[in-house]
């Protein structure tokens, strides 16, 4: 099936890693793929998921820095693509059950890869082979039609926003 984790509150990466660990249990293949995230960032996921494979493998394609929407650099797009022919080339080879493409809506909203191809693509997956999980703020519409399972995320409340507190290490990060 085609999920999604989409909205402005806090949790849609870790409700992904979550059933990625639960797969795991069952010794189902995951393959994460990080859009505009980089593994020198520091989050505790790509030390702690080592332990993990071969049940779930992640990789992370972006610069340490955070991407402009306005003005992404060329370099923000090159990862963006590296990620998305990843994940084509992945896909075709059938080696993992779930694929979970993690801050890829961000990265369509961003333009960073095209929409029409991420979504013709997803109409010709073999529900009955694959899952398939987007995450990221600003899901497109079409992508929200097409998904079996669409989970919104939605702020009621946040430290870093209400009271300026920062990202803690091991919890946001």
């Amino acid at each position: 099936m085609i999920q999604v984790y989409t909205g402005d509150g806090k949790g849609k990466t870790t409700a992904a890693l979550g059933l990625a660990l639960r797969a795991a249990g069952h010794s189902i293949k995951t393959l994460i793929i990080q859009f505009m995230k980089s593994e020198d960032c520091g989050y505790g996921e790509h030390s702690s998921l080592k332990y993990l494979y071969p049940y779930i493998e992640l990789y992370a394609f972006g610069r340490t820095c955070f991407v402009s929407k306005d003005a992404p650099a060329k370099e923000d797009k090159k990862f963006a693509k590296r990620a998305f022919d990843f994940f084509k080339k992945s896909l075709k080879e059938k080696e993992h059950s779930i694929y979970i493409l993690d801050e890829v809506c961000v990265a369509l909203d961003y333009e960073l890869i095209d929409k029409k191809e991420l979504l013709q693509i997803l109409k010709g997956v073999d529900k009955e082979e694959v899952e398939i999980v987007l995450t990221g703020r600003y899901a497109p519409h079409e992508l929200i039609e097409i998904a079996d399972i669409v989970t919104e995320f939605k702020e009621v409340k946040h430290c870093f926003s209400d009271q300026g507190i920062m990202g803690r290490k091991g919890i946001d990060w």
